[in-house]
């Protein structure tokens, strides 16, 4: 979370117009500072280097570079003992085929551009507290669809050793996974939030994770939590 009285937010988008009302509602809203926009995943890049943002906004299909090497090369260059940007991604479609590899690349969780200003800047906030974006249910699917493709024989990147974990860090990734809340979990297993708080930041640290949604992707992807035919049936379609 920000140490900062205000959430300092990049916007990043290839269309002005778009740019221009994400920074005009977070000029007006209370709390919030529009720290710069920019055009292009390589523009944005050097503006998060330079701006410090709390939170990036950014599109994923964007020339020069896309939103998602945009993310990753964002997180990468964050010093270890820095606090890094929650990068969230817009987009137009909920099942855009791009979305889980932004959220692979360690993006925090993504909006829709049709979403109200109000659940922007609630969204925002949510997301600064290390929270997954919009519901957790809606991320869940939309990442097992994709995580059922991939384990069906696409090529991936090799996965974080879970075997680190102690059984209960375990646990806790599992209930993360299936979208529970820290508090939900907390009653889950009768323990205080600031104790699941613990747990999760040690299972991200031990497993090199840069956000929540990205420890949800892992835990599909590893075989931690299995998609079944039930659950594949209510995921939503892109319209």
């Amino acid at each position: 979370m920000s140490t900062r009285d205000t959430v300092r937010v990049l916007v990043v988008d290839d269309q002005p117009l778009i740019r221009a009302g994400l920074m005009a509602l977070f000029t007006a809203a209370p709390g919030f500072e529009p720290v710069g926009e920019a055009a292009d995943g390589a523009q944005a890049v050097t503006m998060a280097a330079s701006t410090a943002p709390d939170v990036v906004l950014i599109d994923i299909r964007m020339p020069v570079m896309d939103g998602i090497e945009a993310t990753r090369r964002i997180l990468a260059s964050v010093d270890v003992s820095a606090q890094a940007p929650r990068m969230v991604v817009l987009t137009t479609y909920d099942l855009d085929e791009y979305v889980y590899r932004a959220l692979e690349a360690g993006a925090a969780g993504f909006l829709l551009k049709d979403t109200p200003p109000e659940r922007i800047l609630a969204a925002v906030r949510t997301v600064v507290e290390g929270d997954i974006l919009v519901s957790p249910s809606i991320t869940r699917r939309l990442i097992e669809a994709h995580a059922l493709q991939h384990r069906a024989g696409e090529a991936r990147a090799a996965l974080p050793d879970l075997e680190q974990l102690t059984p209960r860090e375990t646990d806790v990734l599992r209930l993360v996974g299936n979208g529970l809340s820290n508090p939900e979990i907390a009653d889950r297993f009768v323990l205080s939030e600031d104790t699941v708080k613990t747990h999760v930041k040690r299972i991200m640290a031990k497993l090199g994770l840069s956000s929540r949604a990205q420890a949800v992707v892992v835990a599909y992807e590893s075989g931690l939590i299995v998609a079944t035919p039930d659950r594949r049936r209510g995921a939503p379609r892109g319209a």
